[in-house]
């Protein structure tokens, strides 16, 4: 009888390992999210409206919606929050993704930078969610959540979660290396959200501490995406796409500098 040999088994490419990698990750941390409590669904989508909520009855207190220009408060705030939520969850969750999946670095195939990569993905798909379900909610309430340019909004979006990524990849490291940096990131994040004009607009601010609260990159990709819903919306003196994207390349080049750089502390640690 004649043999029948099989060819050998082609060697996976490194781009296909990677690929098994991070799909394997990446179900492993949706499940942790969605199923790991019962719960888990309900308050991903309750928590933002909460907060939303609690914003809008600090507004109707203060007045806020009289210091916004061409634009309806409650949507302007809706976009501001969810935005802003976008970049601080795609900074916090990867400052996390090191120590959360230490024990996966026994294989070789998985390096420091790929949980962060993962969560950043996974938190930005998630948050996508909410935000469409906020607008669909929104304008079944009758609110104007309906996009003057669809475009610039997806552009600005995207944009907002490259920059959560890039914060993500260097916060992964530094509060990895010194966990005392977490502690004074999470101290920060309320204040941030504030100085970003997340929850009052700062084109009531004098100019020269404008100037100041501008060279923050957060509020060019929360303007722009505003602009995107309110097409004659005034945005803040010096928003310049330009700038926010000059700083989230400069963010991402110095994350992976530092993975590169400290991959083997990482791995120790």
């Amino acid at each position: 009888m004649e043999n029948i040999s099989s060819e050998p088994r082609r060697a996976r490419t490194p781009w296909q390992v990677t690929r098994s990698v991070w799909y394997a990750m990446f179900v492993r941390e949706a499940l942790s999210r969605t199923m790991g409590d019962r719960m888990g669904w309900f308050w991903m989508i309750f928590e933002p409206v909460a907060f939303v909520g609690i914003m809008i009855a600090v507004r109707s207190f203060i007045r806020g919606d009289r210091l916004v220009v061409n634009a309806e408060f409650i949507p302007w705030l809706i976009a501001g929050l969810l935005g802003f939520g976008l970049v601080r969850e795609g900074m916090m969750r990867g400052m996390g993704a090191i120590d959360g999946n230490k024990s996966l670095f026994a294989y070789r195939q998985v390096q420091p930078i790929d949980p962060v990569l993962v969560r950043g993905f996974l938190e930005g798909a998630l948050r996508s969610f909410v935000f469409l379900i906020f607008i669909g909610g929104g304008l079944m309430l009758g609110l104007d959540m309906y996009p003057d340019n669809a475009i610039r909004v997806l552009a600005a979006w995207l944009s907002l979660w490259s920059l959560g990524l890039g914060l993500g990849l260097v916060t992964s490291v530094a509060a990895t290396l010194v966990p005392e940096v977490g502690k004074v990131i999470r101290m920060l994040s309320l204040p941030l959200m504030i100085l970003s004009g997340v929850i009052m607009p700062l084109n009531s601010l004098p100019h020269w501490l404008l100037k100041y609260l501008m060279l923050n990159p957060i509020p060019h990709g929360l303007e722009t995406l505003r602009l995107g819903f309110f097409e004659g919306y005034q945005v803040v003196n010096g928003t310049s796409m330009l700038y926010f994207w000059l700083f989230t390349f400069t963010l991402i080049a110095l994350g992976l500098l530092m993975h590169l750089r400290f991959i083997d502390r990482l791995k120790a640690k």
